[in-house]
């Protein structure tokens, strides 16, 4: 996006403030990102994994239509595979996990789309705790019991809500910098494409043929209600009053004449 628009002359263009101007960034970037799909075709013999690093702000991505149109255009060409990738030392508090976890939820119900939860950095710290939360709510109670604030409470009671997404996602436990578990990773990816091709694949696909026999429907009931009014009118043309002929609308027929248009 930054070789593509230039984001800081986008705010003082459109006088906007950072957030808009990332957002506005995004929706003219998104105009020409089939020339990115193009890129990606020509290439596609020669790579095997394609990775692409979208706004972290949900609101921007997730939640916007051009990030809609791109996360679209790309799973009905590619099989694609959702990473949510979490910083695993500041998700240490368990109110930070908890907001981690809802975020992962948004988006991956929002796009349906095969997804992995990734914890990175962990040559820093390890995230087996992480994991233990999401399969241990107990574990999960006793350390939310240490927090004094309100979102303490919160959080405990948002884990029981989560228990069933907790059970159906995919983890994995990477660091970037020493290269620990990223073979895992890309074996879980390479599940996650499967999925993709048995699951999400038939599933856009009935959807799209839904929406078209939905159109189809709408279509022909255009036509039919033409084909009603026609009839009612006895396919004349109908006649629109022009000046000077008083207030009374007129018949309609094939005749013209200097006040009447057809």
């Amino acid at each position: 996006i930054r070789d593509t628009v230039n984001y800081k002359e986008v705010m003082k263009q459109y006088k906007l403030g950072p957030n808009g101007g990332i957002m506005t960034s995004l929706n003219l970037f998104a105009t020409k990102f089939d020339q990115v799909m193009d890129l990606m075709e020509k290439k596609a013999d020669s790579l095997e994994h394609v990775f692409i690093d979208t706004p972290g702000q949900i609101e921007i991505f997730t939640w916007s239509a051009s990030g809609t149109i791109i996360s679209d255009m790309l799973a009905y060409s590619f099989p694609t595979v959702v990473l949510y990738v979490v910083d695993t030392p500041r998700t240490a508090s368990p109110v930070t996990f908890m907001s981690n976890m809802l975020y992962a939820c948004s988006i991956m119900y929002k796009l349906k789309l095969p997804f992995l939860l990734v914890f990175n950095k962990t040559d820093i710290v390890e995230a087996s705790f992480a994991t233990k939360w999401m399969t241990d709510y107990e574990a999960f109670q006793a350390a939310v019991a240490e927090e004094k604030a309100y979102a303490g409470t919160l959080s405990a009671s948002m884990g029981l809500v989560l228990e069933e997404f907790y059970q159906n996602i995919v983890t994995a436990s990477v660091s970037a910098v020493t290269g620990e578990g990223i073979e895992n990773l890309f074996a879980k990816i390479r599940e996650a494409a499967e999925e993709y091709h048995t699951t999400y694949r038939p599933m856009m696909e009935a959807k799209v043929k839904s929406k078209a026999e939905r159109e189809a429907k709408q279509a022909a009931k255009r036509v039919e209600k033409m084909r009603k009014q026609m009839a009612a009118t006895g396919g004349l043309d109908v006649r629109v009053e022009g000046k000077g002929k008083g207030k009374g609308a007129s018949s309609s027929s094939d005749s013209d004449d200097e006040d009447g248009v057809k």
